[in-house]
Formats: structure tokens, sequence, C-alpha cells
């Protein structure tokens, strides 16, 4: 990653075009994120302002964001603040990685007042602060910082703004070649080590570009004319912001991006047209699947242990049930025993009995307790029999429910492996309402009527909406409540996987294989080739009573197969709907 201040002034110039943009909504989709809805003289537009520890940063961008069900505190005063307000101005703290956004709106009694957001993108220190400039003081901060955090300064509503602390680094803009040739001169550090530390604003990849455009020239790492050239060159590009935006991989084949040509970079680049575009390719789903990760880890964790113990389960039943299967064993026993008793005496510890049941084995030996009667020891092996007979049932039934018990944690397994963060809320709840989970939350949820789960929606190439559920609460909704009757459904055969509804009565070949794409590429064959997708009309598919979230039954199918393309999947359009009005 290269976001440094490099990158923060390209993006900041390339904002400039969001000045005078009236701010329409406020969200904040996670716990370090705000997107703002904006109005600018080009049309509608999403800035997404983030204070991820790993991936900060401020960009426009295309992304669907699901809101959650109510607006953190954070984005409540947001809201209070700048909601309706205007952008009236978009800068950077020098070189360094701060933007500031200055905000104009009108407060309840209508007087014009002013405010700033201030977004610090610092790796794990990053913040988003909202200021009243006119004080100085903190409104509040999307990451909260203590006097028991920090000392040197409290991002706490009501403290005082204070800078993070200063560096005391050169401005690469403004150093002149005298400047650079004696701090160059007086330091022991290599090329790269001593650009990164002596220069504000300056990564260690720019730094690595400026040395490898000096080596080209003169073949040593550290030769201060050639490295003021390579530096003048760039900084003269950041100083007429001619940025070129690209993205590709490193020496150590690690992904990079950066607003300046790499010439380092010895295979091939991707060129964008702006910075934005850059970023949020850049960082693609990298943010949402580390938050996933990590609220997942626990769910992910919980079901591998009880699938795990349910196979232990399993393989116990199935020694049962051998054992169990000698139940005729102990009957003929009992009554070859109560045939012969005038041959036995008590004391015996084995009895030799012609096998009047099995014409191939003449003679059978049955032991004997010596301490019972001949009679006791043939109601010995009846109650036996009648044991492993009535245990037989009990065993087939517990057979039964844990092989389904098995199914149901896969498919969950199998969800969780393209859940998005709205999706493992969804199957925790569902986990709390089976009773798998205490539901620790103090708040008492209440279900509205009209409460639906959120919506996964792809377009097929005929314009037909293809509805997609990623967890069994979606499956349940789109199977049984949303499609009508002549609505077809899909399914992967024998495999846990996606409820895919198509939802018209009328659709052609191309249709059917996109929405056998979706079913094959969200179930746990995503990987496997020829998968068989069943697909039948929805009044074939049913419910059983009892039966689990998201299991059904259905007839009347036809199975085809496809073999799963991300490509393909990734260019349908989507969208995703929910009923949240955060």
């Amino acid at each position: 990653m290269a976001l440094d201040g490099i990158v923060t002034r390209a993006i900041v110039h390339e904002l400039q075009s969001c000045k005078g943009a009236r701010i329409n909504k406020i969200y904040q989709p996670g716990d370090r994120d705000i997107v703002l809805h904006i109005r600018t003289q080009q049309g509608n537009a999403k800035l997404l302002l983030s204070a991820n520890p790993t991936y900060p940063r401020v960009h426009l961008t295309q992304e669907t964001f699901v809101n959650p069900a109510e607006a953190p505190m954070f984005c409540m005063i947001l809201r209070k603040h700048c909601e309706s307000g205007i952008i009236e101005d978009i800068q950077q703290v020098g070189m360094e990685r701060m933007i500031q956004l200055t905000i104009r709106q009108r407060d309840e009694l209508g007087d014009i007042s002013s405010k700033k957001i201030i977004i610090e993108l610092m790796g794990r220190h990053s913040n988003i602060i909202l200021l009243d400039p006119e004080a100085g003081t903190i409104l509040d901060g999307i990451n909260h910082v203590t006097p028991a955090i920090s000392s040197y300064r409290v991002v706490m509503p009501g403290f005082q703004y204070t800078e993070p602390p200063e560096q005391h680094k050169l401005n690469p803009l403004e150093t002149t070649q005298e400047t650079f040739r004696e701090a160059c001169l007086l330091s022991e550090e290599s090329g790269v080590s001593w650009l990164v530390s002596a220069f504000s604003g300056l990564s260690p990849l720019i730094a690595q570009e400026i040395v490898h455009r000096a080596q080209a020239v003169h073949n040593e790492e550290k030769d201060c004319g050639s490295l003021w050239t390579a530096f003048d060159s760039i900084m003269a590009m950041v100083r007429q912001h001619r940025y070129e935006p690209v993205s590709g991989l490193n020496s150590k084949g690690k992904s990079v991006f950066s607003v300046i040509p790499l010439t380092m970079v010895e295979e091939e680049t991707r060129s964008y047209e702006t910075v934005s575009q850059c970023m949020e390719d850049y960082y693609g789903d990298k943010a949402q699947r580390d938050a996933v990760k990590q609220k997942v880890s626990d769910l992910l964790r919980f079901l591998q242990n009880e699938r795990a113990k349910n196979i232990k389960k399993l393989d116990k039943l199935h020694e049962d049930l051998e054992e169990a299967g000698d139940a005729d064993r102990y009957r003929i026993s009992g009554e070859l025993l109560f045939a012969s008793l005038h041959m036995i005496q008590k004391g015996d510890k084995e009895a030799k009995l012609i096998n009047f049941y099995d014409e191939e084995q003449a003679e059978v030996a049955i032991s004997l307790d010596p301490l019972l009667t001949p009679s006791d020891n043939a109601q010995r092996y009846f109650k036996k029999y009648n044991k492993y007979k009535n245990s037989l049932t009990i065993i087939n039934e517990q057979l039964i429910k844990t092989r389904e018990e098995i199914q149901y944690l896969e498919s969950l397994l199998q969800q969780l492996a393209h859940a998005s963060l709205n999706d493992i809320d969804e199957i925790r709840d569902e986990l709390i309402q089976q009773g798998y989970l205490r539901d620790r939350s103090r708040k008492v949820k209440k279900k509205k009527k009209n409460d639906k789960p959120t919506l996964h929606v792809y377009t097929s190439s005929e314009g037909i909406e293809l509805y997609v559920g990623k967890n069994n609460l979606q499956n349940e909704y789109v199977t049984n409540r949303l499609a009508a009757s002549n609505d077809t459904w899909l399914h992967t055969k024998d495999i846990p996987g996606s409820h895919v509804v198509i939802r018209s009565n009328e659709y052609g070949d191309s249709t059917l294989q996109e929405a056998a794409q979706l079913a094959a590429y969200y179930s746990q064959a995503k990987e496997s080739s020829s998968v068989p997708v069943d697909y039948t009309l929805i009044r074939h598919v049913r419910k059983p009573n009892g039966a689990k979230p998201g299991f059904v039954i259905y007839d009347n199918q036809k199975t085809l197969f496809v073999t799963p393309n991300e490509q393909q999947i990734k260019s349908m359009p989507n969208t995703v709907k929910n009923n949240r009005n955060s």
C-alpha cells in the first residue's frame, strides 16, 4: 500500500470538484467508515471517508453499502451538524495524510454555522473528527482517544482539538537543490531510508521509485546528484498536479498503487482515469473482507466445533447400531436355553446346544452366568434382546437427526464463506433463534410484520431479476414468501448452497444458465466443475413441518450442469436491497 502525502494531495485535488456540493445523506455502514451522499454540479456522488486501521482512505466510490438498522451516535451527530450542508472547502494539511472538509450549514435557529470534518489517515491511529472551528473544540470523533490512551492529545467531545505530533520533516514540494544536497550529504542512511525519514509525505514506495530512477542514471544507491534529478522530476509532476494513477505488483509480488508512473514495476501495470477509481480498484473488497473475517471468526469456530461434535456422535451411533444389529442373536440364545432347561445346571459357565434355527451351524456355544439358574440365564438374554431391539429405533432416529444437523451446520459454514457484514448478523440471529447461541444484547428486538432480510438481486442478460439467498433467513424469505408459484427455483443437487429464484415465468436459456451459475457459485461446489443444479417451479418446492431454516424438499425437477465462472458472476449487474432506513 502507498497512501502517503502525495496520494493525499492527488485525492484532495480531485475532490475540488466537490466544492459547493450539498450533503444529502450521511451513513455509517461500518465502525470506522462514513459515506456522504452528495449532489455536485456533475450529479449525485458518494464520498467515502474511512478511518479503517488497515485501509484508511478518502475517495469517491461506486460501491453499494449495507447500513445498520440503527445509525451509530457519531453518524447521528454528523447528520445533525452537516446534513443538508454545503462543502465549502477541501484542503490537505501540509503534505501530511490529513484532509479537512469545511461544511456550511444553517442551524436550528436558521443561523449559518461552519463545521470541519478532519480525516486523519494514519494507520491504526486513523480518525474522523467533527470540529467546531470557531471554538476549536471537538464535537465528536469516530474513534475516541481518552487521557488513559494518550497523554499528548485527547479526542473526546468538548476537548480542544490538537493536531497529531509534528514530525519536523522537510516539505518535498518546497525543497531546493541546495537543501536537498546538503541533507543528503550529511545523512549516513541509505537512499530509501533517508528519503522517507527526511521528507514529509513520502512513502517507502515513492522513495524506492526515486532511488530506482537515480540508479538508472548512476549505478549507485545514494548518488546525491542523480537522486535530486529523480526527486525533482517527480515533485514537478506533483506540484503541477500531473497525476497518472497506476497499480501493479512490486518486486516482492505485492500489489501496490501510485499516482505517479512506477518505472520500477517490471510487470504490466494498470492505468486509471481518476485517483478514486485507482483506490477503489486497489482496495476492492479488502476492507470489507477483513471486517467480515474478524466478525465471522467466532461463528466459524463455533460451527466447526459443533460439526466435529456431531461427526463424533455419528461414529458412536454407528458403533451402537452395529452392536444392536446382533439383537436376534440374543433372542435365539434365550429361546435355545428355554428349550433345553433340563440339560443345564446352575453353576455351568457354558451350554453347548443344537441350533435348530441354523441348518449349517449344528451346535452353538452359549455363555452362562454360573450364579444364575438356567431360567434366569435365558431371561437375561431376552432382556438384552428387548434392550437392543428398542434401541434400534432410537439409534435410527438419532442417526437421521445427526445427519440433518451436520448438513445444517455445513450449510451455515458454506454461507459464511460468501457472507457480508449484514449477512453475518442474520446468521447470528438465526443461531440465536434456533437456540445454538445466547442473545447477549440487552435490547429487546421486536420483530415487525414487514421485517425482511437483506436481498441480493442480480439482473440477467435478458433483464430479468434473479434473487439469491446467501443465508437461511434470506433463503426462507426468497423461496417461501417472495417468489410466485410460477417462478423458477434453483439449487445445487445434494450440495449446500444458495436458493436462487428467477422472478419471471418467461425467460430464455441465457437467463437459466446465468441463474444456474449463481446457484453453483454460491455453493460448496464453487471451485468444482460440472456442478449439478436442479431447477423446478416454486409450486413444487415446500418446507416440511419442523424442518430447520432453509431446508426444503422439491420434485418435478430437471438438472443441468455448469462450471462456476467468477468473472461472469462479477460482471452481472447486482444490487443489495434491505428494509433498513438508517
